[in-house]
């Protein structure tokens, strides 16, 4: 496979690898019984993000082969997005800074007309908190994995970018 390839299918590989990651969060929460936290959607929004950028770049890059190191770049940009925001989660639940007080342990909620009706009808909503892991695998939480992930497809990005940047300045 020629690098020109490899440049022109990244986005599209992007694409797969963020909807795969986006597979294994719903499967945690489906199957493992973890909801998601305000932060954990974050995280999710740039995946999608990823995914449905990924798809348009590479239809554009079949019309337009030229676009492929920009389409790139965008979408390894959108990934390193990612890490940050994955690396701010995970700061959070390891007390580093502070989150959102909508989602912190350490924060007073307003409570809304939704939460009322909602303690009315006998269904409190359950707040889940960004600052409480609630799982971890080798003393990292999925969001300290999920920053990894992200850093790493970002690796492959710039490998890729580095490719066709290299191939576009030979004559």
């Amino acid at each position: 496979m020629t690098s020109d390839v490899v440049v022109a299918r990244w986005p599209l590989f992007a694409a797969l690898g963020a909807l795969s990651l986006l597979a294994i969060a719903h499967a945690f929460e489906t199957f493992g019984g973890y909801p998601p936290c305000e932060l954990c959607l974050k995280q999710r929004d740039v995946y999608w993000a990823v995914v449905w950028s990924g798809l348009v770049l590479t239809g554009l890059i079949r019309l337009k082969p030229s676009l492929a190191v920009v389409a790139g770049a965008l979408i390894t940009a959108l990934l390193l997005l990612e890490a940050g925001v994955a690396a701010f989660h995970a700061g959070v639940e390891w007390k580093f800074w502070p989150g959102p007080l909508s989602c912190t342990s350490a924060g007073v909620r307003p409570v809304g007309v939704a939460d009322m009706q909602a303690l009315l009808s006998g269904k409190p909503q359950r707040i889940i908190q960004c600052d409480v892991a609630a799982w971890r695998l080798f003393g990292l939480s999925m969001a300290g994995w999920n920053c990894l992930c992200a850093l790493a497809l970002s690796a492959v990005g710039a490998y890729v970018l580095y490719l066709g940047l290299r191939k576009a300045d030979r004559p």
